[in-house]
């Protein structure tokens, strides 16, 4: 049911959000340099890697580090990164990896590559045999503000709750979290 839910919402949010999407791929090709996307190496289900795209923020050359791990992250960010951040119109790509089955649209945000003390704690609670999400319950309770520890509890608590009703409570968090613009450090 889960992931016929995310086929149905991938499908209808490509469809809704193509002329943002395009606009978007054109805004960010002429504002700088490099691709308009970003595959990032992310962990996904049951540890296995994965290229997870974002429309790029940062500039070319950017280490490739979580953004709270860079020194002064700020200096790295494109001219309309920023805002893509902000708004979290940077994840509208990640759509085509819910209908290609790689994430789903609520789970544990996909761990970059390289984040050992997240990907070793969620494998502890068996938090990696959950497809990850574009937005999840600790996105919902902090986003960017949270620790590793906080957010593995929010994501253990999460595989222990999860339904679909509980999903939709996540969807309509993150509608208002974004709208808000709650949570969200750079």
């Amino acid at each position: 049911m889960k992931r016929l839910f995310d086929i149905f919402v991938s499908i209808l949010g490509l469809s809704v959000f193509i002329a943002p999407i395009v606009l978007l791929a054109l805004m960010i090709k002429l504002s700088s340099r490099g691709p308009i996307m970003y595959w990032s190496d992310r962990i996904g289900k049951d540890n296995i890697i994965f290229s997870m795209p974002k429309f790029r923020t940062m500039r070319v050359g950017t280490p490739a580090l979580a953004t709270h791990l860079l020194a002064n992250s700020g200096k790295y960010l494109t001219p309309l990164g920023s805002f893509l951040r902000r708004s979290s119109l940077d994840e509208l790509p990640q759509l085509w990896s819910i209908l290609v089955g790689k994430m789903s649209i609520v789970g544990p945000r996909p761990a970059l590559f390289n984040q050992d003390d997240l990907i070793s704690e969620r494998a502890r609670l068996n938090v990696h045999h959950l497809r990850p999400g574009l937005t999840g319950w600790a996105q919902v309770n902090g986003r960017d503000e949270l620790s590793v520890d906080q957010k593995v509890k929010l994501d253990s608590e999460y595989l222990e709750r999860q339904s679909f009703f509980f999903d939709a409570k996540i969807i309509m968090l993150t509608i208002m979290r974004v709208i808000r613009r709650e949570g969200v450090s750079h």
